[in-house]
């Protein structure tokens, strides 16, 4: 185990009712108005907002809105949040929704005190040095945005889907209520358990120093989605599923599972993010199609701990049944495993390939990842 440093500064409120307490964390920092963003108006028919609102109004926290956000969050609208906050000179950005409008909430939060294009901070030219604080109630569990520092954007213009990270935009307090996401339908439910996996597996094998207790996280997440997945499909009440759902996606990128280890990366994320780039499929859709792919080009690099993976997974002793074993998993729950499946053909993969390889530089991955090497992935899916 190599050294480290861990620090978590959100705190995470779980449970039924918990949004009700979202005015009271707001107002314990004396702030007074807030941005509130959030999807669709399905918040307000099913009572959620009127919850916030009231919750706010008791505390005397005044608000504006940003609505409209959506899966593969834009960057205008992100733009549109930015104006809006700096012109009604909001102290804090709440979020109600999933990670995308989480990642919008985080990244107007930066460039709502910053004079910079907020691109700029996605690119490399700019560095974060301050955020308006951010907090969260959370309506789909996914993308574990709600306990890191990380945000995630799409740039419309460039064809670009790159990520900031900045201790300045850990939220401050996020409200886990796993009934919250009851709404979510199945095949986002199937997204998301793709999702927190790969969260979980892309550093599991990836770092070169992967302590067993680290592994062992890993394991736990991995087979707790895939038990609960199945039992939420069946039987959407089951709160006690849903909420070990909701607890685990969380705890895939907290930071929890990556202490100890080393040089690790998010290989299948970066090239999933030029999927939906260009073709705007949701997230956890082109991750089920690129990870099986990638994991049968990667596997001799960590051939033990592939071994392990089948092993303690599937109870299986051979790599490549194992990688057979997620992927057929990913299409029993309903995600596509191949370009085919969201219409993308062979002739596209240059074209993928080729943004990929521009998010690898990015990313500090080009090393490895060359636009060659992002092919011969792709030609496995």
């Amino acid at each position: 185990m190599v050294d480290f440093t861990y620090h978590n500064p959100t705190k995470i409120e779980f449970g039924k009712e918990k949004e009700n307490l979202i005015g009271a964390e707001i107002a314990k920092e004396n702030i007074t108005k807030v941005l509130l963003c959030y999807g669709s108006e399905r918040i307000k028919t099913d009572g959620l907002y009127e919850k916030v609102t009231s919750s706010l109004k008791a505390k005397g926290i005044a608000w504006v809105e940003l609505s409209g956000i959506v899966s593969n969050p834009k960057l205008a609208k992100v733009n549109e949040g930015i104006a809006l906050a700096k012109k009604e000179k909001v102290q804090a950005i709440l979020a109600i929704g999933g990670g995308s409008v989480l990642d919008s909430a985080k990244t107007i939060a930066v460039g709502a005190l910053h004079g910079n294009d907020v691109w700029d901070f996605f690119i490399g030219k700019a560095s974060i040095e301050k955020a308006l604080p951010v907090y969260a109630i959370m309506t789909l569990a996914a993308t574990g945005s709600e306990m890191n520092g990380f945000a995630v954007v799409s740039n419309e213009e460039t064809k670009q889907k790159y990520s900031i990270q900045s201790a300045h935009i850990y939220p401050k307090v996020s409200v886990l209520n796993p009934e919250l996401t009851k709404s979510v339908p199945n095949d986002y439910l199937a997204y998301s358990a793709v999702d927190i996996i790969a969260h979980s597996i892309e550093g599991y094998f990836t770092a070169p120093d992967q302590p067993h207790f680290q592994s062992r996280m890993v394991e736990g997440i991995v087979k707790t989605v895939m038990e609960t997945t199945e039992i939420l499909l069946k039987n959407p009440e089951d709160y006690n599923a849903r909420a070990e759902f909701t607890w685990a996606a969380t705890q895939a990128l907290n930071g929890s599972t990556t202490a100890g280890t080393n040089l690790s990366g998010f290989p299948s994320h970066m090239i999933e993010h030029s999927l939906s780039a260009l073709f705007n499929i949701a997230h956890g859709a082109g991750l089920a199609i690129v990870i099986p792919a990638w994991m049968q080009w990667y596997k001799n690099k960590n051939h033990a701990q592939f071994e392990r993976f089948s092993k303690e997974i599937f109870g299986l002793d051979s790599v490549d049944e194992g990688i057979l074993a997620l992927k057929n998993w990913f299409a029993k729950i309903g995600a596509p495993v191949s370009l085919e499946k969201v219409s993308i053909g062979k002739n596209e993969i240059s074209a993928i390939a080729e943004n990929a390889a521009h998010t690898a530089v990015v990313w500090g991955m080009s090393d490895t990842y060359t636009q060659r090497a992002i092919e011969d992935i792709l030609h496995n899916a």
